[in-house]
């Protein structure tokens, strides 16, 4: 759908998620109540969520639940299925492979496809909060785009590389009902699933019934 040039161009300004990185996630997790992290296994992470909608109160405490979850599971994403809530909706709080601190929130979370020439693989071993104590390699582009809305429905862009840019694909896959195990060999996953059996989570989780 086509918009006017003054939306377009405003939509395509890259959000300052980095200002002030520090004390915005405080001020979320200190708002914010943790809740327990949904495992590999509970539906609600096995398919997509359903849009944000409305932009309120209800909202943005939810947001600074998420803050307060992830870091209480020592995390640098979380998704809202994660704490069992159907909706497109993530937090990160994350460094690119330079350093800098990216801390922001993403409602309807869309990851642009990148030309073949900006799509340079990294094969870093990546884990996931809903997947406690496992690890594997997995091939992602370095560089990504996510488009969305942020707590108050307005437009924004998020750019990340490195790091950060695994982090933003990762967690916009959760909204859309894709684990990070779901892009692995059988044999891979079974050695993830295996991973994770044989540890305890050192967070609180949901059991699968």
């Amino acid at each position: 759908m086509a918009q006017q040039d003054s939306e377009q161009q405003a939509s395509d300004e890259f959000v300052d998620d980095v200002t002030d990185a520090k004390e915005r996630e405080e001020a979320h997790r200190e708002r914010g109540t943790s809740r327990p992290i949904t495992v590999v296994g509970n539906p609600v992470l096995h398919k997509e969520c359903k849009d944000v909608t409305e932009f309120d109160d209800k909202l943005a405490q939810l947001i600074d639940d998420m803050f307060a979850s992830q870091r209480t599971a020592e995390g640098v994403g979380l998704a809202a299925n994660q704490i069992g809530v159907d909706l497109k909706v993530f937090v990160y709080d994350c460094p690119d492979d330079e350093g800098v601190r990216h801390v922001g929130a993403v409602c309807n979370p869309v990851l642009e496809e990148l030309p073949a020439g900006q799509r340079v693989l990294d094969d870093s071993n990546e884990g996931c909060l809903s997947v406690p104590g496992a690890y594997a390699p997995m091939p992602r582009p370095d560089y990504a785009v996510v488009r969305g809305q942020n707590a108050k429905g307005e437009p924004i862009v998020v750019q990340g590389t490195g790091y950060f840019a695994r982090c933003l694909q990762h967690e916009t896959d959760h909204l859309y009902g894709y684990l990070y195990i779901d892009r692995l060999s059988k044999r891979e996953r079974k050695d993830v699933l295996k991973q994770m059996a044989e540890q305890e989570p050192r967070y609180d989780v949901v059991p699968n019934d």
